[in-house]
């Protein structure tokens, strides 16, 4: 008879036996072509895969002076899969003049993965950055007692001078998010923060090289595998030339000590700006090194935001050199003729609303309300604009139709210069103002906005290349601060006319009024002799004192530099924004200023307003 329970037992253990077979082979399977953790492993042991960093581009400003470039610089890295964890700490820090603190806070840092999303024991993580020459020799001497540790070359930004700051930029270490962006990079690498460090990052960085040295079984590094086949050589970034002329900007620079604002100039016939400088400001070289975050961390907590780029960031009411625009559209829409003359009489007066002015003579004609700087002539221009029912069949369509042509003068939005940041402004349209008034508005609702002011925002660039769009008699480039890329074409964003919708014969009389304004009106500050300047004040109203503003540009008819200086808090254009523009010019014009301008320019670099004064 069987025995079935013996049976039963047999296919039990046999099952079992099979069982245990298939688990080990699938996990076999796995361990050898699934996961490449062993071979990680394995090529750990075999292989040093080491990075070659390349040397980052090169800048020069628009005359060939070097402003930016390289030195040696060397990290600590370390492999945490060879750190032996017996590792005499104390030794370790002394070495690296650091605190036994800050060693375990940075080695936990590593291994977190929020901290560093490309963590990995088996490959080289950052330890410490950017050591000097001298801590490099110090440590290097006892390196061979800290298995793990490595020297990794680099190199690290310097700035030959403490100007341009906002233009520049800076390179500090990469964020996690950086990382996720682009895998180019891993934790440690460095990237441009700001300016165009930032904005031609991919063009400055160069491409990585690596090296893959062969190790023996106790570590020690036996030469390049397979002779170096496989090892690739780093690609140097590419160079950069910038439009900024560095004289230019650090006059601008002395002229805005002490003083908030901002200072634009543009190359009329190329866009090119030649300097842009924002007030308060701080020197590049503070940025440099491991103290870069503790020095951007200070900068970043200063009331007076010296951070901010106020040439791309600040958006300010124009004032009167917006009525430049005015004019345009007045004339080309047939509002007004050269010759059309309105009576001011301290202001404009209308169904009790009144905008005031100062005194001169009335009634006025085009080109002298732009040299006088008339508010009531460019508020009857608006009020007739809009309240043209036979052009314009509704106020919405006069409004909007403004709004065009203030759009084609490259207002109301970014005008796409090659820097982070830049701001837009406001130009408001009829939408804007049909939400604001429940639909029940007029001309005299909006009126403060033919003289620059109410909801009208613009950037100092976007007032300097208004300077550049009437110079031009009609049409601009859009503004960039990099003429020259290496081996690379400049983007055709820079290189192409941008017309605005207003007629040359308006921009002729537009410059008759501007150049009327240097001989006898509010810019004869700007006057000169040798060449023939063209120019608009404005004085934009504030809560506090009114802002100082100037655009400009010169010579008349074969312009080489157009423009714009903001001054806040400076009362009115003549008081700041005028003479300032002149040095300006001048020393661009020139390529010096006179004894005379000098003076003058030691005068206003003295002069304190605002952040300045409080801090005397």
């Amino acid at each position: 008879m069987k025995d079935f329970n013996l049976e039963n037992r047999r296919y039990v253990i046999a099952g079992i036996a099979i069982g245990i077979v298939v688990i080990y082979t699938i996990r076999l399977f796995t361990l050898q072509l699934m996961s490449d953790d062993y071979k990680k492993n394995a090529d750990s042991n075999a292989f040093l895969k080491k990075i070659e960093f390349p040397s980052r581009g090169l800048i020069y400003d628009r005359n060939g002076d070097l402003m930016v470039y390289n030195q040696p610089s060397y990290d600590i890295m370390v492999v945490m899969n060879e750190e032996s964890g017996h590792l005499d700490t104390l030794e370790f820090c002394n070495a690296l003049g650091i605190t036994k603190e800050f060693f375990i806070k940075r080695m936990n840092d590593i291994k977190d993965r929020s901290k560093n999303p490309g963590y990995s024991r088996y490959t080289q993580q950052l330890f410490l950055s950017q050591l000097t020459d001298k801590e490099f020799s110090v440590f290097r001497e006892k390196m061979f007692r800290f298995p793990g540790f490595y020297i990794q070359k680099r190199s690290i930004r310097q700035y030959q001078y403490p100007y341009a700051a906002h233009v520049l930029g800076d390179v500090g270490e990469v964020s996690p998010s950086d990382i996720e962006n682009d895998d180019y990079y891993q934790a440690g690498d460095y990237i441009g923060k700001l300016g165009v460090e930032r904005y031609y990052e991919k063009q400055l960085r160069g491409e990585k090289g690596t090296q893959i040295l062969l190790r023996d079984a106790h570590g020690r590094i036996q030469g390049h595998y397979q002779n170096g086949e496989l090892d690739s050589r780093p690609v140097a970034g590419k160079n950069l030339t910038l439009s900024i002329d560095v004289k230019l900007q650090a006059l601008g620079e002395r002229l805005l000590e002490g003083k908030i604002g901002s200072i634009v100039a543009i190359e009329p016939a190329t866009g090119e700006v030649l300097c842009m400088v924002s007030s308060p400001t701080y020197d590049p070289r503070m940025m440099v090194g491991r103290k870069r975050s503790k020095m951007h961390a200070a900068l970043q907590q200063d009331v007076w935001k010296p951070l901010l780029n106020r040439s791309i960031m600040g958006q300010y009411p124009p004032g009167s050199t917006f009525k430049t625009g005015q004019a345009l559209t007045y004339l080309t829409e047939g509002i007004i003729t050269p010759s059309t003359a309105f009576g001011c009489h301290r202001g404009f007066y209308h169904r009790g609303l009144h905008v005031g002015c100062h005194g001169h003579a009335s009634p006025i004609a085009l080109v002298d309300a732009i040299s006088t700087s008339c508010n009531g002539y460019f508020c009857w221009g608006l009020y007739y604009m809009i309240g043209n029912r036979k052009k314009y069949p509704h106020v919405q369509d006069a409004m909007n139709r403004w709004r065009d042509y203030m759009v084609s003068m490259g207002f109301g939005y970014k005008l796409g210069i090659d820097l982070p940041g830049e701001k837009r402004g406001l130009i408001p349209n009829a939408d804007f103002y049909d939400n604001a008034y429940h639909k029940s508005w007029n001309g005299l609702t909006v009126i403060s906005i033919s003289i620059g002011q109410g909801e009208v925002n613009l950037t100092p660039l976007q007032i300097a290349n208004l300077g550049a769009t009437i110079a031009n008699r009609g049409y601009y480039y859009v503004p960039h601060v990099v003429r020259k890329v290496q081996d690379e074409p400049l983007d055709t964003l820079y290189t192409r006319k941008h017309y605005t919708m207003a007629s040359k014969k308006a921009y002729d009389w537009v410059v008759a009024g501007m150049r009327s304004s240097v001989i006898k009106g509010t810019c004869k500050a700007a006057n000169r002799s040798d060449y023939l300047v063209c120019g608009k004040t404005g004085t934009a109203q504030n809560r506090g004192q009114d802002h100082s503003v100037f655009m400009g540009f010169a010579p008349m008819d074969e312009p080489k530099i157009a423009i714009a200086v903001y001054v806040e808090n400076g009362g009115f254009g003549a008081d700041y924004a005028v003479p300032i523009g002149a040095i300006m010019m001048e020393q661009y014009i020139t390529g010096k200023l006179s004894p005379a301008a000098e003076q003058r320019a030691a005068v206003f670099q003295k002069k304190r307003i605002g952040y300045g004064s409080r801090n005397r």
